[in-house]
This record gives C-alpha cells, structure tokens and sequence, in this order.
C-alpha cells in the first residue's frame, strides 16, 4: 500500500486511529440506512444488508477490544453503535 501523501494527490496524509476506523464503518452503516448519499453518486439508497454487516462489525470490535480502550474511545464506539442499531430498528420494515 501506498502511503506517500504526494502518490494520492494530496497533501496531508490522515492518521490511522481506532475512531477513524470506527468512524469508516459507521459511514457505511450510515450509507445502507440510507442517511447519507453515496459519495461518488450522491445518490441516497437502503442497503439494509450492507447496514447491518456493518454494524455487526461494531459489535465484533466492541467485543473483542474490552478492556482494551480507553474511556474516549469507549464511550464513542458505544454511542455510534446504540445509534446505528436504534436507527436500524426502525428501518426494518415491520413485519404484519
């Protein structure tokens, strides 16, 4: 992979952390609950398999991280997530 900041045309490189990561996976989450419009189409579309995977994610991190974060990184994983899985909830068509 390439991390030469000029190779991307760029001039700042962002600086991989934990929220950043947290941060990528609830956009897409946000993406498939149809939140936010795709950033190349700007097209706003539900892709609520696309959501829920990236949420379990989230979950998975939440899981295998405990203990691990610090009280930052831990409260914001938890108030993304209860906010992606309250959203995804409601976005779940009802079942009759």
């Amino acid at each position: 992979m390439n991390t030469d900041p000029q190779a991307n045309g760029s001039s700042e490189m962002v600086q991989a952390t934990f929220s950043m990561l947290l941060m990528s996976l609830a956009s897409t989450a946000a993406l498939g609950l149809g939140l936010s419009p795709h950033p190349q189409t700007n097209e706003t579309k539900v892709d609520l398999p696309m959501a829920k995977f990236n949420i379990d994610l989230l979950v998975v991190l939440q899981e295998k991280t405990t203990g691990n974060l610090t009280a930052e990184e831990s409260h914001f994983l938890q108030t993304v997530l209860q906010d992606l899985q309250m959203r995804y909830v409601q976005s779940v068509p009802k079942k009759s």
